[in-house]
């Protein structure tokens, strides 16, 4: 990362960040780039201090630092109704939680903090969350229900244990009719400003990819396959099923959810998404 002539692009490790990301080489790019693959807090960080230029991250982690960065247009990985890998396992229906205790993974501040907007707003609940490993076993031992993400909460979800399974983004879907935005694509706006061009390759490399991965999903399916297991079908339908896009609709889901998390105090300030372009910085609607 010492090279500052080079623009370092942060890389999700997430499965479902696949699609974008398949078909994107920085080796491609005309101005120097190398792509970094980091644990989500390490990316965030990265992307908030300005050590990592570009990249995607997961929209709390957006919202923390928004001030400092801008979003890149029409990228996101969304679901508009379920999103099949973010779930929560509970013994009894979540609107009868009341104050038990949930056991949440503290991989993902997105999805720990869509659960306690769902919770709280929707049901009027007030649980304890407790940290713990993502081991559906040992959390459903020590709690009343808990939230698993990305490839536990697919691999859980393979096998009934007689608990009740509800999807986040489905229950989110449900009571705002809007859907929900997990991870964003941003630049940092030090960086938009130093290196406009190497920042406008990059952005439309990106959107290439997307576009290439979505039109040939086979490569991103069998690597799924290889790496989680799961059959050919299960993801062919779960990558469809997600939306990569950021357009008008899931601005507004995600703006609410930013206003929900404010209202609640898990933000510290209100957030006003910008969305970088090559000619003028846009604001997103409210």
């Amino acid at each position: 990362m010492e090279n500052n002539s080079h623009t370092i692009i942060g890389k999700i490790s997430y499965t479902n960040s696949w699609p974008v990301f398949h078909n994107f080489h920085p080796s491609a790019l005309k101005y120097p780039a190398e792509m970094v693959s980091e644990v989500p807090a390490i990316l965030n960080q990265g992307m908030s201090r300005g050590t990592i230029h570009v990249g995607a991250l997961s929209s709390f982690a957006y919202a923390e630092a928004s001030e400092k960065l801008l979003l890149l247009p029409d990228l996101s990985v969304s679901a508009d109704g379920p999103v099949r890998s973010i779930f929560l396992f509970s013994r009894v229906p979540l609107a009868q939680i009341g104050s038990g205790t949930i056991a949440v993974t503290n991989t993902s501040a997105t999805s720990v903090n869509l659960l306690k907007i769902l919770m709280e707003k929707a049901f009027g609940n007030k649980p304890e969350y407790i940290s713990a490993n993502p081991d559906l076993d040992a959390m459903m031992h020590h709690a009343d229900a808990c939230l698993l993400i990305g490839d536990h909460a697919i691999k859980a979800s393979w096998q009934d244990q007689g608990y009740i399974v509800t999807d986040l983004a489905e229950l989110w879907k449900e009571w705002t009719g809007l859907g929900m935005t997990f991870a964003v694509w941003a630049v940092n706006r030090k960086a938009a400003k130093d290196k406009p061009e190497a920042i406008a390759e990059i952005a439309e490399a990106f959107a290439e990819s997307k576009l290439r991965g979505l039109s040939d999903l086979d490569p991103i399916v069998l690597a799924a396959c290889t790496t989680i297991g799961g059959t050919k079908s299960y993801w062919e339908g779960y990558f469809r099923n997600l939306c990569y896009d950021f357009g008008e609709r899931q601005q507004k889901g995600l703006n609410l959810y930013f206003r929900y998390a404010y209202e609640m105090g898990l933000l510290p300030q209100a957030v006003k998404m910008e969305i970088w372009s090559h000619k003028l910085l846009t604001r997103v609607k409210e």
